[in-house]
């Protein structure tokens, strides 16, 4: 079994490149699909798609132990009408590019690890949201929800399907963090908005390792949420990292600053000011163990020499 590649889709993004570098380090072997592949010598090998249809990449799948699915623009955007477009296609098309890719083979892979995001539960305040609760109904919200949608209506026999929800994914060089890390040694690591909408994070080590466990585990199956057990408000968040950073103080942002700072920084106001405090209780009940369970100890380990 271990000798069957694990075949990622989107294995150059931030959270796939992390992942595809684990299942080396286990000695899986790792066939990303991509649309500029290139050469490598790290026991990864680069395969082209075009995420929209199925093509010779399909064959990759024949003798793959797993695919796992993390297409998709980035959502650190300007939010206009065309850009998320862009976005919805380029996540719903991926999954239907698979799912017919799949149907034509005769041994497909025997588990599909679908990405969405905490954003499928929309503006929830103080609400916990566990897999359970509804649907929001804002864009982010709606996209999540035709992404998912995609995979359930798939015809896959089968094939044991793991959708996880991922939450806001710390990681040292890429993602979010390193933006607000900048800001924060600046002066400028205040609590946006109210301070009060919470914040679902995740280290990057951790959302890996739930990734692999989701490949590897058969008796996961179904939705989850890709969380840390202990989601904080933003206030807490900017707070622990000014501590990391040896910043005791940065004056609050008020929404509309925010709103304008994001507009000229390229990116969504919105992703900061919205509320999401996910349960991870399902994972765990899965026997998952957190390497960073708790805000602090991530924010040092990430920020440390920083």
């Amino acid at each position: 079994m271990n000798d069957k590649p694990i075949v990622i889709a989107g294995g150059r993004g931030f959270i796939g490149n992390a992942l595809a570098k684990e299942f080396v380090a286990a000695g899986r072997p790792v066939f990303i699909l991509t649309r500029k592949p290139r050469e490598r010598n790290d026991g990864i090998r680069e395969i082209q798609w075009d995420g929209a249809q199925p093509g010779a990449w399909v064959q990759s799948l024949e003798t793959a132990a797993a695919v796992i699915n993390l297409t998709g623009r980035s959502i650190n955007c300007r939010h206009t009408s065309e850009n998320l477009r862009e976005i919805i296609a380029s996540r719903v098309n991926s999954v239907k590019a698979i799912a017919a890719g799949m149907a034509q083979l005769k041994a497909p892979p025997p588990v599909w690890v679908q990405a969405s995001a905490t954003g499928f539960y929309g503006d929830t305040g103080d609400r916990l949201c566990d897999e359970t609760s509804p649907n929001g109904t804002d864009a982010l919200a709606r996209l999540c929800r035709d992404w998912e949608q995609a995979l359930e209506s798939a015809c896959l026999g089968g094939t044991r399907r793991v959708v996880l929800r991922i939450g806001f994914v710390l990681g040292r060089e890429s993602g979010a963090l390193p933006v607000l890390a900048r800001l924060t040694k600046l002066f400028m690591g205040g609590a946006a908005g109210s301070g009060q909408q919470y914040i679902s994070w995740i280290h990057l080590v951790d959302v890996v390792r739930i990734f692999a466990a989701a490949a590897t585990n058969e008796a996961i199956t179904g939705t989850y949420n890709a969380v840390a057990p202990a989601p904080v408000t933003n206030a807490s968040f900017m707070r622990e990292l000014r501590r990391a950073l040896g910043r005791p103080w940065s004056p609050p942002a008020p929404a509309l600053a925010v709103k304008l700072g994001a507009r000229l920084m390229g990116t969504e106001g919105s992703l900061a000011l919205v509320s999401q405090r996910c349960s991870a209780k399902k994972i765990l009940g899965t026997g998952f163990q957190f390497q960073f369970p708790e805000l602090a100890p991530a924010l040092h380990d990430l920020c440390q020499n920083n």
